[in-house]
């Protein structure tokens, strides 16, 4: 066994070394138990929000894509077609597009197939609409599409890898942080699965080699 094959021992109380090609992210995870109030809105004009019926997994990946990339998400990305297909066309699963002037400007995916909870599993909005506003209009409906389902609780996660205020974002929206943990994974900007400059906040250290 190699050093770099050796289990990785989290330090509690210190710094924990990463072998390259890895990166690591703070995850904290948030609920909430029952519907807020809406969080007030600006700029609403234009948009809209909209379940996509049976979404195309070709579709979803290149919006998943524009969202997420600048935020290290890959996890869609690395599934097939069908896995993916299994996942967003599930009936207890709804993805909502947000849409500018009828153009595509960032997602909700609620994921309902856990009984009696809903997650807000990706939020996100396409780079040119970050700070517009948009988010108010789209988490307020998204929440009120959830709580029509009369779930027990609503959770979403965000980590250090996401953009700047989301966790402030959701704590403004309703919900309270209940946990935390530490996630550590192969870089995917090495795996091929993201851009060599995805995500220039999270720096990238190669293997040796």
């Amino acid at each position: 066994m190699t050093a770099t094959d050796a289990p990785l021992l989290l330090n509690l109380d210190g710094y924990t070394p990463l072998p390259p090609g890895k990166v690591a992210a703070i995850v904290t995870m948030l609920e909430m138990t029952a519907p807020p109030p809406p969080l007030p809105e600006r700029a609403s004009e234009g948009l809209t929000l909209e379940r996509v019926p049976c979404p195309d997994p070709g579709w979803y990946r290149a919006l998943f894509r524009r969202v997420g990339e600048d935020w290290m998400w890959f996890s869609r990305l690395r599934m097939s077609d069908a896995e993916l297909a299994a996942i967003i066309q599930h009936p207890e699963v709804e993805v909502l597009l947000l849409r500018k002037d009828g153009v595509e400007a960032g997602y909700i995916e609620l994921d309902g197939r856990e009984p009696g909870e809903i997650e807000l599993a990706f939020v996100g909005l396409v780079p040119d609409m970050v700070g517009s506003g948009a988010g108010r209009f789209m988490i307020n409906r998204a929440l009120a599409r959830a709580w029509e389902r009369q779930p027990r609780r609503v959770h979403v996660h965000t980590c250090t890898h996401d953009k700047q205020g989301a966790l402030l974002f959701y704590l403004k929206a309703g919900f309270r942080p209940y946990a935390s943990a530490v996630e550590i994974v192969d870089d995917p900007r090495l795996a091929g699965l993201l851009a060599r400059e995805a995500a220039p906040h999270v720096p990238v250290i190669r293997p040796a080699g």
